[in-house]
Order: C-alpha cells, then structure tokens, then sequence
C-alpha cells in the first residue's frame, strides 16, 4: 500500500484506489470470508483441544488433576500470545499481514500434533488397553506442536474479529449498525465450528483413532487458511499507527517529567494538533476526560519541549489524544479484570465437566456411547441459538425500554452473563450431590460409571453458552469500541488474556485445593477416583467467586464513561 490508498474516516483503508470502489469492498463482501476463517479455524482449534484431557489421560498417562492443569495452562497460553500479535499489528504489520503470517506457524503445528498421534515411534507406545507409557521424547514433541499452535492462534484470535469489525466505516450510519451485528454473527461462526468439533470430531478420536481425531481439524485449518485468502482484493486495511507501548510510555515518562507542572483550568490549551486529524496514524483524535488529570501534565506546553528544528520532543509533549489513549487503557482495566473468574467458570467444560461425565452413563441406546466432551454441544447448540435470538428478538424488544440503540448497553450485556454463569455452576455443583448420594447410598465407590444419564449434564452446558452470549460477545464488541482506534488488536488481545488468566486461576484453584484437602491422608476434592471425592465443593467454590465477581463488577461498571472520539483518521 501507499499514500495514495483511499481511507475511511476511522482510519480503514480501502485497498482500491479510487473512492468509487468503496462499494466493492468491505461490509458484509469482505466478512463472509473472515466468518468462513473463523468457522474453520475454531473447528481445528476446538476439534483439537475439546476432547484433550482425554488424551493427556490415555495416551499420556496422565492423572485426573495432572492433565486439568495441562489442559487449563495450555488454553491459558493460547490466550496470553495475542499479545504479541495484537503489538506487532497495530505497531507494524497491520491486522491483515499478521494473521497472514501466524497461519503458517499454526498449521504447522497442527501437522506435528498429528505426525505425533500417528505416526510410529512418535506416537505413544507400551499401550495397555486403553492406557499408553509414552518415553519423554514422544511428550516433548506432542508439547512441541501444542505450544506451536499456542504461538499460531495468537497471531489471529487479536486480529481476525477486529479485522472484521474493520470493514465496516464507523462514520456510516447504516455500515456502523451492521458492525454491531457482525460480533454476533462472528461469535456465531465460532459456535458452527465448535459443534462439529464437539461431535464428529470428538466422535472420530475416541473410535476411530487420535491420528484421524487430530488429521481432520489440520485439514479444516488449511480451509480456514484458504478462506482467509480468498477474500484479499476485498478487505479494506488498517493503517498500522506504530508502537502502542512508545506512545504508553511517552506520555508516562512526560508526566512525571512535568510533575510540578498545574495543570490549567482550561483543557483547551492543553496541547493538541491544529487540524482535524490526529498526530497518530489510523486514529481519530479523542476528546479530553477529567479522570486520571495527573497524565494531563504530559500535555502542558513548555519552552523545554522542543527539540532541533523546532520538533516537539514526544517524551516531553505529547497531545491530548494520546494522553487519552493511555487513560482510556486504564479504564478499560478493571473491567478487564472482571472477566477472569468468568472464564475460570467457562474452563470447566473442557476439564471438570468432562471428568464429571467420565463417571456417568454414557450410553444412547444399548450399542452407542457418546464421550463425555462431546456434551459441550449443547454449550455450542444454546450459544447457535441465543445469538439469533438475542440479535433478532431480544436487542429489539429491550431498546423499547431501555430506548438504546443496542438494546443494552455492552456494560449491561456483560453483566446478565456475569448472572448466568453462577446459575451454571450451581447447576453442576447439585448434579454432582445427587451422583455421590447415589455412590454413597449405594456403596459404588469403586464403580467406574454409575446408571445415571450423562444427559443431567446439559442444564449447566446450556447455561453457559447463554452466558457465552452475553458476556463474551459483549467483550468483543466493548474492547473494540472502547479502544483507542490505533490499539484496537492491543485491546482485543487485552479481553483474551482474562481467558487466559482464567484458565490459569483454574489451575491455581484446583492446586491449592488439592493440597488443602489431602491432609491427613484425605483424598481431597478433585481425586482420581471422583467417587471418594467432592467436586461438587469446587463447584460451589466458583459459584461463591462468582457472585463477589459480579458484586465488585456492579460498581465498576456504574463509574464507567464511554469513549468519545471526534474528527477523522488520516
């Protein structure tokens, strides 16, 4: 691209030179591709991570426990590496020329986890029915390929929704409302993914083999990759607006710099460029806040600012936007930090969930058993359900009362799914009481399974996709509203790491509560033999996080003020 690209006024360029092709590109032409990648890429994703705890257990020998954290840890990573994506996005590469490039790294990871599943020598040996003995280079190379894919997907889970989101002109009224509904219809993409993951795919693994279990979603991410390309001559590209973390910086180091410096009363003569655009590449210029003034003293002008040549010296002076951008990163934290025990919650059906239905009747008639995992399905089937639902009936019926042109705001959004998930937890904490009152009435501490219905499962599944609705639909659509335009990746990496932390306080949880209650030769909570165990505490335990979770968020969320952005991109 050059200077002669044609850009929207929040900074997206339309690769088509002349203004009249406008109309070719972007809105709904350009996202049935990047929603075809998403469905794809997921499908691969969750295809290969839905069912793992199983794997870690029967291939590789792993504990209950053991192969929780592995599971939580591994999708925690998956989750803090869109952090070096989403920087080299909005400093340098771009959106597009990042997802790009990390694709190659994530299907060459796919391809190792299969060869690892598959093939002689690299696949797991000494079998035993069910049960592997892998030597440490079989491990180190299925560990390989999993972190491979862990650096992969954080090149495109910061990129692709923002990426979306980026064909549609803020400044368009008409293109402004079907962004709204494109994060729907993106969550919505991610959830057709994940049914064929949760059901075929888990299916394949578990009676046909992990080679084909694992070969099948690294052809989906080839798709995903094909996809992705197939849509080029139509995307419209963000300018990259440089270093995100200089420009941090330098409004911090100028701030301190001038910590003697009053502030004057008038925010009109703090410093800020003349014209209608902004001084930072791809942002509009951001209107001055009267929280956290100490930053406002970065943009008080001195005689010391300058350097040769008369140039502003930036770590001396900085403009109101980007003073802004900073305050607008520090307030966007601790909603941030309101979303990690709801993704511990959400990490269950990938662990917990499924050790819970290990132990349960599996059986659809006397000749089929469907695996545990394959019960996130209906999470998937509730979130394909309430996506419409919530897009077409209840964003309508709500903006008759709460007259806002989203039905609720994204804060209040959040919040219901903030509700949900404690219901969800409850619901899975009272199974799991009836399953060890039948075991102890019983005298079934040793059975295996016991004839109670995996299908008591589905109530807590359901609710969690609702919830998924809610609150995680609603962070995407909040981190990019409220970012500053030029950190858009940045902050949607931001909202994926509380599911990255979430994963991680998971293992913390289930750590600390295995060593707390193995005391005196107990066997804890969370034992391998579920039986002798209560994980129905650690369920009410998230339930209990989660309600002072949604407690401290109503606070947060009532001091909260919405960006204001005015004028144009450049």
């Amino acid at each position: 691209m050059d200077e002669k690209d044609v850009y929207t006024e929040d900074g997206t360029v339309d690769i088509h030179k002349n203004p009249a092709n406008k109309e070719k590109t972007g809105n709904w032409k350009a996202c049935r591709f990047i929603l075809g990648n998403e469905c794809c890429e997921r499908l691969a994703y969750y295809g290969m991570g839905t069912n793992l705890v199983n794997y870690l257990e029967s291939r590789l020998n792993q504990g209950n426990a053991t192969a929780a954290n592995n599971v939580t840890n591994w999708s925690g990573t998956c989750y803090i590496t869109p952090l070096i994506g989403a920087f080299l996005a909005d400093a340098y590469l771009g959106r597009y020329w990042t997802i790009a490039i990390f694709v190659f790294i994530y299907v060459s990871g796919m391809t190792l986890l299969t060869l690892s599943a598959s093939v002689p020598g690299l696949k797991p040996g000494n079998c035993d029915g069910n049960t592997c003995h892998p030597n440490s280079g079989q491990t180190a190379v299925f560990f390989v390929a999993l972190y491979m894919i862990a650096l992969g997907t954080g090149g495109i889970k910061p990129c692709v929704s923002s990426f979306g989101a980026d064909q549609f002109d803020e400044n368009d009224e008409a293109e402004k409302v079907k962004k709204s509904s494109f994060f729907n219809w993106f969550y919505f993409s991610i959830n057709v993914g994940a049914l064929i993951a949760a059901t075929v795919l888990v299916w394949i693994q578990m009676n046909v083999g992990w080679g084909w279990g694992f070969g099948v979603p690294t052809v989906a991410m080839v798709i995903a990759v094909g996809f992705f390309f197939l849509g080029s001559r139509f995307y419209r590209l963000q300018r990259p607006g440089g270093s995100p973390l200089t420009r941090i910086f330098q409004v911090i180091v100028a701030a301190f710099r001038k910590m003697r410096v009053k502030v004057p009363e008038d925010k009109s003569l703090l410093f800020e460029t003349a014209d209608d655009e902004s001084n930072i590449k791809g942002s509009r210029k951001l209107v001055h806040t009267d929280n956290l003034n100490f930053f406002d003293k970065a943009a008080v002008e001195s005689q010391s600012d300058s350097i040769k040549g008369g140039e502003v010296n930036p770590w001396r002076l900085c403009s109101v936007t980007q003073v802004e951008e900073l305050k607008s990163i520090i307030t966007l934290l601790p909603v941030w930090a309101s979303g990690i025990v709801f993704a511990t919650v959400y990490s269950q059906m990938n662990t917990m969930f499924v050790l819970q239905g290990n132990t349960l009747d599996q059986h659809m008639g006397p000749n089929f058993e469907i695996p545990s995992a394959s019960l996130s399905l209906f999470d998937t089937v509730s979130v394909l359900f309430w996506t419409p639902v919530y897009d077409q009936f209840i964003v309508p019926f709500a903006r008759k009362f709460t007259r806002h042109e989203r039905g609720f705001t994204q804060l209040q959004r959040m919040g219901i799914g903030l509700v949900i998930s404690i219901f969800a937890m409850i619901t899975a904490g009272v199974l799991e009481v009836v399953r060890l009152d039948y075991v102890k009435s019983h005298n079934a501490y040793d059975q295996k399974q016991i004839p109670m219905s995996i299908f008591w499962q589905i109530p807590q599944y359901l609710l969690i996709g609702c919830a998924e609705v809610f609150t995680f639909i609603g962070q995407l659509e909040f981190f990019y509203d409220q970012a500053p335009d030029a950190m858009r990746s940045l902050c949607s990496a931001l909202s994926l790491t509380t599911v990255a932390l979430g994963n991680y306080l998971s293992t913390v949880l289930v750590t600390v509560v295995m060593k707390v209650t193995k005391k005196n030769g107990k066997p804890g909570w969370i034992p391998d033999n579920l039986n002798r165990g209560h994980l129905d505490y650690f369920f009410y335990l998230l339930a209990t996080l989660s309600f002072l979770n949604f407690l401290v968020y109503l606070w947060i969320s009532k001091r909260y003020k919405y960006k204001k952005a005015v004028g144009r991109a450049h």
